[in-house]
């Protein structure tokens, strides 16, 4: 008995599925100008659209939102396949599908990246394009920071917040079968599952606290500085810094559970 489920109006139940020669033929068909092949393909790898946005449910947008995006990620994906690299569609087609939904999600996030932050990481894109110019050479960051005159600290998290982010359970291979994950691909027998997320939940949870909460734990705890001269650091009385220290490490645990 198949299972039902709806979603922008589609019964997932009823969705033809296409072979790896059929998928091929109809690219080919599409991407010569067949509208009908175009339809009958697109229609066919819906289930394809589907099995990624399952993976954003739960986030503020509407999962109708989120598969009309992934979608337009299917329908890149279509024009732009090249059927002379003899891949099959889906490994191919899930990253760009995934893409798709991120860059939705984070242009509709509430988190705005600052001007500045997008001048340099995009004074760091032009430089390392120039860089890059006629060798075969990966051009390094420090390279990058050196020829913008910019610290490299600055670079780096320029470049770093305009990125995409990964998830842990993001597929670097997937061919029809079961996904290999990015997870399956970093942890080792002390980098387990548990301890990533783990180390992930805290840096979030230290995202969440103010910067002047951050400097005062990162001063005290990773620097072994004393609360007097923290205080004499950042130009606030030792009471204060004592008083921000218990805020900032409540406000951990409670993230952390």
């Amino acid at each position: 008995m198949s299972s039902r489920v709806e979603i922008c109006g589609i019964n997932t139940s009823q969705l033809p599925k296409l072979t790896h020669e059929k998928t091929i033929e109809l690219i080919k068909k599409a991407q010569n100008g067949d509208q009908n092949a175009k339809e009958a393909f697109l229609m066919g790898n819906l289930r394809l659209v589907l099995s990624v946005v399952q993976r954003f449910v739960g986030k503020k947008e509407s999962v109708d939102d989120i598969f009309q995006v992934g979608f337009i990620g299917l329908i890149k994906a279509m024009n732009n396949f090249e059927v002379s690299y003899n891949l099959r569609f889906s490994t191919y087609a899930v990253p760009m599908i995934i893409g798709e939904i991120r860059r939705f999600l984070r242009d509709n996030s509430s988190v705005r990246i600052s001007r500045s932050i997008r001048d340099t990481a995009y004074q760091a894109l032009q430089a390392r394009q120039q860089l890059e110019s006629g060798g075969d050479k990966e051009i390094s960051l420090e390279e990058i920071a050196a020829a913008i005159n910019l610290p490299l600290k600055k670079v780096v998290y320029a470049m770093d917040a305009i990125s995409d982010p990964l998830s842990l359970f993001d597929p670097v291979y997937h061919d029809g079968g079961e996904a290999v994950m990015i997870m399956d691909q970093i942890s080792d027998q002390k980098n387990t599952d548990e301890n990533w997320l783990k180390s992930v939940t805290i840096s979030e949870a230290m995202r969440r606290l103010s910067e002047r909460e951050r400097q005062i734990l990162l001063l005290r705890f990773y620097e072994g500085r004393t609360q007097v001269e923290v205080a004499e650091e950042i130009g606030i009385s030792q009471a204060q810094v004592s008083r921000l220290e218990k805020t900032a490490i409540s406000s951990l645990k409670s993230s952390i559970g």
